[in-house]
């Protein structure tokens, strides 16, 4: 083991970034460029500068330089190591994928003298706690605490945890919102607090309190396909009618049956029309997100999946903490994003994994009763509104992940991965994924709801003027809607000569502007 290793690092360019100061990069990037740790360096990268600074943006975590850990020369690595960890865990929050890597990379005596340092120290139970739960046993020699009170493991101005259990041993409170097998974390940012402070829910209750019935139950219909037809178009898919109406069902009953194994066949069962192009249920065998070159057929993967024998545990872990979520006080969205991501990048299915993702989101926002008017949260609308921003948040994770990820192309042209992945399943941040689902459940409920409540108001007063007017039935009412509606409220030459020849040139006139001014068309 090296002697007086220093981990604080000064270069003018880190990672590909150049250095927005003149400074040290410190902490997990810092000790994963050390170490040569094959993990992403997690963002925003600490950098301790000469001055008097402190700000953050989505790369960089300024600090002034009475932040620098004191990396002594004369410090063993294992004692500059516990000071850089003690930085990290402070500001930086806890990163599992990191400890995971840290603990393989030290034995176990190395370990155990890192949390002797300060024995009873908050810091180094916390780093203690980590390396027993995520290995699942204990550090020999190590003996249970008892003089000290409680510390939660996750700073919850830092990070998202839930009301946490004891642990007597560490005399820790393991807030984490997972499992060992699958535990994503989500940093706390000013964007996310801003949201759980709107209060969405009750906006989502203000809106919808005053509405007719009859337009909720209506519009939520209406919504249900919308949901559902949408959810196909971001896999490119123009499903019939029927196949839409399918899906539309399963997501309309949500929440209504808990998450297990067999549940997520039975909605691959549902959502897959014709089964004899796909081998249904978990794979047994690689997957990729992305394309194959045209002329040899060589895979190129925006996303690898994970390897298929490590399905079981990873699926067990992630129904786990699902259940782990339902029942906590975890804020509903957040809750939705760590499940639903989550399933979409192990993506455990040879096909119907998009999806079944996104009915996820329904699932959890469903069971922690985000939304309690019986309408559906049509959150797939939203995504297809902003499918940019949705690729650049998938990603934000799947991209930084295929450097570390060996795989060699199979006869079939698919992926067969070669190395230790699992862990990059189990555990990632999924912050920009949380900021970009409460994006489009705010948009949901600020545009998509309202106005569909609003399309139907309009139409139901519309129709009351035809029916006054001309005594149409509804089958004639709903075509003049679709024709004026597609012909921005005028009727088509087409209209006039075939279904409606029948009405007279100030009819024509009467039934158009009428149509503009309740739909507040200009000409």
């Amino acid at each position: 083991m090296a002697k007086g290793t220093h981990f604080s690092q000064h270069a003018p360019v880190f990672n590909g970034l150049k250095t927005p100061e003149e400074g040290f990069i410190v902490g997990y990037a810092a000790i994963i460029q050390s170490l040569d740790l094959q993990m992403p360096i997690p963002k925003p990268i600490s950098l301790v500068c000469k001055y008097n600074k402190k700000y953050q943006n989505n790369d960089w975590q300024v600090l002034p330089n009475t932040y620098l850990p004191e990396d002594n020369i004369k410090d063993t690595e294992i004692v500059a190591l516990y000071k850089h960890l003690t930085f990290a865990l402070k500001y930086e929050g806890v990163n599992l994928l990191f400890f995971k890597l840290l603990i393989q990379h030290y034995n176990q005596m190395e370990l155990t003298q890192l949390v002797q340092i300060e024995p009873t120290g908050q810091y180094s139970r916390r780093i203690w706690f980590l390396i027993e739960w995520l290995t699942k046993s204990p550090l020999p020699g190590k003996e249970d605490l008892s003089k000290k009170s409680y510390v939660p493991l996750l700073d919850d101005k830092v990070q998202f945890g839930v009301a946490g259990v004891k642990s007597p041993r560490h005399l820790i409170i393991n807030n984490l919102p997972g499992t060992p097998d699958f535990c994503p974390l989500i940093r706390k940012t000013p964007k996310l607090d801003q949201y759980i402070a709107e209060n969405l829910a009750k906006q989502q209750s203000n809106i919808l309190k005053d509405i007719h019935k009859d337009i909720l139950q209506r519009a939520s219909a209406f919504l249900l396909l919308k949901d559902s037809k949408a959810s196909f178009h971001i896999e490119g898919e123009t499903p019939k009618s029927q196949r839409a109406a399918r899906w539309g069902k399963a997501i309309g009953q949500a929440g209504a049956h808990d998450l297990s194994k067999q549940e997520l066949l039975r909605l691959q069962q549902i959502v897959i029309a014709d089964s004899r192009f796909v081998d249904m249920g978990f794979r047994e065998k690689g997957g990729f997100v992305g394309e194959h070159d045209r002329t040899t057929g060589e895979p190129i993967p925006d996303h690898i999946s994970a390897r298929w024998k490590d399905l079981d545990q990873l699926m067990d872990g992630f129904i786990a903490t699902s259940k782990l979520l339902q029942e906590s006080d975890m804020d509903a969205v957040i809750a939705a994003a760590m499940v639903a991501f989550g399933f979409v990048f192990i993506h455990p299915f040879e096909d119907g994994n998009g999806r079944i993702h996104r009915y996820l989101i329904h699932h959890v926002l469903a069971q922690k009763e985000f939304s309690k008017q019986g309408i559906i949260f049509p959150v797939s609308a939203s995504i297809l509104d902003h499918i940019n921003d949705y690729r650049k948040a998938l990603e934000s994770y799947s991209h930084p992940l295929l450097d570390f990820i060996e795989w060699k192309e199979t006869k079939d042209h698919n992926v067969e991965v070669l190395n230790e992945t699992i862990d990059y399943y189990r555990y990632f941040d999924a912050t920009k994924l949380a900021e970009f689902l409460y994006d489009c459940v705010k948009d949901t409920i600020e545009r998509i709801i309202p106005e569909e409540i609003d399309y139907l108001t309009k139409y139901d007063q519309f129709k009351r003027y035809l029916e006054n007017e001309f005594d149409l039935p509804d089958k004639a009412v709903d075509l003049i809607v679709r024709f004026l509606n597609q012909n921005k409220g005028k009727f088509s030459k087409r209209a006039l000569e075939k279904e409606f020849s029948r009405l007279t040139e100030k009819e024509v006139k009467e039934i158009e502007n009428n149509f503009k001014g309740i739909f507040n068309i200009s000409d």
